[in-house]
């Protein structure tokens, strides 16, 4: 089965940011980032179940999954029915706990 993936445009919005915030140190460096995301953003068409679910205090249980990218950046995504929904795209190097409240 595949998986339709859904990009949220505050999640655009927020790549969009970390792209052009890495470009400004090594323009390779960002278009490597790029490819790797929509690697990664591709491959949530099959088996987005793998990756295990963001349990915080303040976020419903078992409703957003994560996935690292690069070890720094933090996808969350929920699952409905055979759709996919990217909603955030954090940097974990910066704080985010804004994101919890």
């Amino acid at each position: 089965m595949k998986y339709k993936v859904i990009i949220s445009d505050r999640a655009r919005e927020m790549l969009g940011l970390h792209l052009r915030f890495l470009a400004q140190a090594s323009r390779p460096a960002a278009e490597k980032l790029k490819k790797r995301f929509l690697e990664e953003m591709r491959s949530l068409q099959e088996m987005p179940q793998r990756y295990p679910f963001f349990n915080e205090h303040y976020i419903p249980a078992n409703k957003y999954h994560k996935l690292y990218v690069e070890n720094f950046y933090l996808v969350l995504y929920q699952i409905k029915d055979d759709t996919v929904y990217v909603d955030w795209i954090v940097d974990c190097r910066q704080d985010y706990q804004w994101l919890l409240r």
